[in-house]
Parts: C-alpha cells; structure tokens; sequence
C-alpha cells in the first residue's frame, strides 16, 4: 500500500463527522492525557505510602466497584437530565477526587476517595456514548465510537510516558495534574458542546408524543440488550484478566517488572498506531461477523500466554493478538447498543452496558490473582480462553437476528433501536473467586485503568 493510499484511507477514516464530535473528541484527549491516578495509584500506596500490595490492590478494585454503582446512576442522569449537564458535572467530581488525593493520606480515605472517583468516571460514560449515537447518523456510530476509543488511548499513551518521566515531581504533584486536566476537559464540554438529548416527539397534531417509560429493570427485560450485556461480561473479564494475571505469569517465569512494562506498552503502541488502518478494514462489516472474531481473537491471545515461556517476544505477540480483538470490540459493542437502545433510553442502555465493563474492573482482578495464587497461571489463561470461545459462539447464535446493521438497511439517520423483544439471553455463569489480590512490584499498569474507560 502506497503513502497515498495510506493518506487517503486515514482522510475517510476521519472525514465526515459533525463538528460537535470533534469538540467531544478533544475532551477525551485532554482528559486521558492527564489521567495519571489510575495509572500510578498502585506505585503511590506502595512505595510513597508503605501500603501492603494486597491494599493497593484492594484500592485498585474498590475503583472497580464505584464503576457498579456510576454507570447505572450516569445512564439515568443522561436520560432524565441531558448529557452535557451530566458530563459536567462527573468530569468535575472526578477531578476533585483526583485533588483530594493529593491530600489524604489515611488508609479509610484513600480508599473512599477513590470508590467515589470509581463512580464518578464511570458515571460520565453513557453521557458521552449517547452524545455520539445522538449526533452522528446511524452508519457512522461505529467509526465515530472507534475515534473516540483512538483519542482514549493516545491520551492514555500519553499519560503513561509524560507520568514516567515526570515522576520526580511527586506522585501529588501527578494527581493535580489531573484534576486540572478533567477540569479542562469539563471545560471543553460546557463551552463547545450541545445538549444533544432528543427532544419530545410530537404526532401529525402537534402534540406531545408519550413515549414508554423506560426504567433499569426495563432495560434488563430487554432479552437481545441483555444477552449482548451478559456476552459483553465474558468478555470484558478475558480482556481485563491480562492486567493483573500477565505481570504475575511473567514473574512466575522469572521475568522482570520492567519486562512486562515493554510487554504491556505494545498494547497502546498497537492501538495508537493501528486502530485507524483496523476501523478501515472493519468497516460496514457485521457487528456480530466483528464481535465473534474479536472474541475469538481475545480467547487466542490470552489463551496463548500459557504457551509463551519465558519468552518476552512471546507474550508481546500474545498481547498484539488480544490487542487487535479490543480494537475491533469496543466500538463495535458501543454501535451495537446504539442500535438495539430506544432513542429516549440510550443513557439508560449505555449505563447498563456499562456496569459490565465495571463488574469485570471490580471481578477479574480478584479473581486473576487467586487463580494464579491458586491452581497457577496456566488455569487461569485456559479459563479465558473457554470464555472468549463461549462469548464468540453466543454472538453468533443468540444475536445474528436482533444486531442488523442499520447501515444494511439505511444510509442515513440516527442509530435508534427497538429495544425490545427477540432473542432470549444467555444462561448466567456464575463463579466463586477467593478475595485474594497480588500487585507485583513496580508495575505501573493497573488492572481497570483502561477497563473504567472502555465502556
């Protein structure tokens, strides 16, 4: 492929969105690219504060669990109040936890603090998915949802090195940093972004159109949602497994820290440098052809860290391979809850979608570092790779009818679905995880880092 080509394929990729998408997009880059809490919170409890590492990890799930209980509250918001005043109002709150860990240093208010920042940034993120669906026409949602998750992950990129390198200024000085970074990012939203909320419908006559009241146990009624919910779930526990279950394999093998922060690294390198050129490929495919190959995808890279070895080669290719399952899966999950979400409950679909990824934020790394601490690694990545299999078969037979494209049907027009009736869900699977997590040394990738984020 020439440079040309290459120029004229990145210029589709990015060319024919509203401008209030862009405006929406900048956000997300100012705010990832000072989001230095999660990605040095493990470092700051151990090494500046003296916390055990069962603590930090404590700490590091507890995130996970505000994220349970901000996305159900932000999807609400989002419906009941308009998106903009929601995405004001969390991105504020966040930044004020993020200042006030530069202060508190008791273990209870360490702990509190970022339970409420758990909620907070999960809260903000069906404001932003259905500001998306809202503005951009239905054929679009896909590639507008992986531009967004594009800026998400260069700004995290960002983070990551800016933060390494600005270390010696205190991990405090990092935290503010941050809040002065959401603090923009609210700033960017207030100033340049429209309320996007649909407005009331009205008949032929002119009058109101009243339009079903949709609640959270509505939208878990709703079989086909919840069927892609509980597929979501599986997945998001393979994807989120890696970023304590990796570290720790890789210290098994007698490996370094600072090998699994090369290791780990290409899993932005790869988005950052690819996630253009992988939507180009995707695009106008099926979601359910992209959700099965990305978990099948997800179940190779994982499952295929049990055979790495020792090798630090190995379990980067095994991350490349995973890596490109993400690429493919988190816009296409987003665009396929825009599509099966009423127009007047797309907050409320976001919101439980979701409590998915937060579940696996809270979950899955208790659960790794038990399984690893436990029968060992080779379990847990065998575990894995039987959920992203299960996941692909799922899409494949519970959804082909309920996801069709509205790209297949019309080229034009807003993302809304029916929401309701179809298929049957999936049977639960449930697990019991000993409450045991393990942080090994100097890594400073955490486990919900990027999982709070991808909703």
């Amino acid at each position: 492929m020439s440079i040309d080509s290459l120029r004229r394929s990145a210029r589709a990729t990015v060319s024919g969105l509203p401008q209030g998408f862009w405006w929406l997009w900048l956000s997300t880059l100012v705010n990832r690219t000072g989001a230095f809490v999660l990605t040095f919170l493990s470092l700051y409890l151990t090494v500046e504060l003296g916390h055990s590492a069962w603590f930090a990890g404590l700490v590091v799930a507890l995130h996970g669990l505000g994220g349970v209980a901000g996305s159900p509250l932000g999807g609400t918001l989002t419906d009941r109040w308009g998106r903009r005043p929601t995405m004001v109002t969390m991105h504020l709150a966040a930044a004020a936890c993020a200042a006030a860990l530069a202060v508190v240093t008791s273990a209870w208010a360490i702990a509190t603090v970022v339970l409420l920042m758990g909620v907070a940034m999960q809260a903000v993120r069906p404001s932003i998915n259905a500001t998306i669906a809202d503005m951009v026409p239905a054929h679009e949602v896909r590639r507008a949802y992986a531009l967004n998750y594009w800026a998400l992950n260069l700004g995290f990129a960002i983070a990551s090195i800016g933060g390494g390198a600005a270390i010696f200024l205190g991990y405090r000085t990092l935290f503010v940093v941050d809040a002065v970074a959401t603090v923009l990012c609210a700033v960017i939203v207030f100033l340049r972004l429209p309320e996007t909320r649909p407005e009331a419908r009205t008949d032929k006559a002119g009058e109101p159109v009243v339009e079903a009241k949709v609640s959270m146990v509505t939208v878990l009624r709703d079989a086909p949602f919840r069927t892609l919910v509980l597929l979501n779930l599986l997945v998001c526990l393979v994807f989120t497994a890696p970023w304590i279950g990796l570290p720790l394999t890789m210290a098994d093998q007698g490996l370094s820290p600072s090998s699994y922060g090369v290791v780990i690294a290409v899993n932005g390198i790869v988005i950052v440098g690819f996630q253009l050129l992988v939507n180009r490929l995707t695009d106008k495919r099926s979601p359910v052809l992209l959700l099965s190959l990305s978990s099948l995808l997800f179940a190779v890279g994982t499952g295929a860290t049990a055979l790495a070895g020792s090798s630090v080669v190995a379990f980067a290719a095994t991350v490349v391979v995973w890596t490109v399952g993400e690429m493919i899966h988190v816009p296409t999950n987003a665009a396929a809850t825009a599509l099966l979400a009423p127009e007047h409950a797309r907050g409320r679909y976001q919101g439980v979608m979701g409590m998915s990824w937060a579940v696996a934020g809270f979950v899955a790394p208790i659960g790794a570092g038990a399984i690893v601490d436990g029968p060992g690694p080779n379990v847990l990545w065998a575990a894995t790779f039987a959920l992203g299999i299960l996941a692909a078969v799922g899409y494949t037979l519970r959804l082909r009818k309920a996801l069709v494209d509205d790209s297949d049907v019309d080229g034009s027009g807003s993302g809304s679905g029916s929401g309701s009736g179809g298929q049957g869900d999936i049977v639960g699977i449930a697990g019991e995880a000993e409450v045991e997590v393990v942080v090994v040394g100097d890594i400073t990738g955490d486990s919900t880092g990027k999982a709070a984020v991808s909703a």
